[in-house]
């Protein structure tokens, strides 16, 4: 049920976005742009029952690929290595888990040379690997304690805001992201111990595009 209902939320917004940036297409000379980012994670996860958590940091970073069609309007996709997990509050357990993830977004901008911005869009992710870094419990059972992620398929929405400046054809930019996953790293089936077990993260990340001429 959980699955009917999101997918088609994140379908919607995607058509939307398409049909407005092709509605104000006009006379308007488009702008290519291709770059790095590297930035830092704070994570957690929305844990049903709950567990008391601090945020675990990590770190992303990947390929961008911008291209604005309309004024102040375009679309960017991205392709990242993206560290998030959980830090339980008492100390004796915390497990980081590893996404490639692709991000697929609307891009909206103000300015010239110096610009703000905002993102927002669907993303999709897979879980490549997980490893336990802290580990002072004494014969736990808990399930987060001894038990893999079931489900490695990940997909939710992201949205940042942040500002640029464009020096000549090569810009430089610093965006805060936030970062919600509507999937969850457990089974949530009947049976299972965990209704929700959702990822929940926020990014800080640099920069560095090339417009294409």
């Amino acid at each position: 049920m959980k699955l009917s209902i999101k997918i088609p939320a994140i379908l919607v917004l995607f058509i939307l976005s398409s049909s407005v940036i092709s509605a104000q297409k006009k006379d308007y000379k488009a702008e290519t742009y291709y770059g790095l980012n590297f930035g830092v994670t704070g994570s957690k996860v929305n844990f049903t029952p709950s567990i008391a958590q601090n945020y675990i940091q990590g770190y992303n970073g990947g390929f961008i690929f911008r291209y604005i069609s309309a004024k102040c309007l375009g679309v960017q996709a991205e392709l990242n290595y993206s560290q998030r997990g959980w830090n339980e509050s008492n100390g004796l357990f915390t497990r980081q888990l590893d996404y490639i993830e692709l991000p697929f977004m609307t891009h909206f901008n103000f300015g010239n040379k110096f610009r703000f911005f905002f993102n927002i869009g669907p993303k999709i992710g897979y879980l490549i690997s997980e490893k336990t870094l802290v580990d002072l419990t004494t014969s736990s059972s808990a399930i987060q304690h001894i038990t893999d992620a079931d489900n490695a398929f990940d997909y939710g929405f992201c949205s940042g805001l942040g500002f640029l400046l464009n020096i000549k054809g090569q810009v430089f930019q610093l965006e805060g992201r936030a970062n919600y996953s509507m999937n969850d790293v457990y089974s949530n089936a009947k049976s299972a111990y965990f209704d929700t077990s959702n990822n929940m993260y926020a990014s800080v990340n640099f920069t560095w595009l090339i417009q294409k001429k």
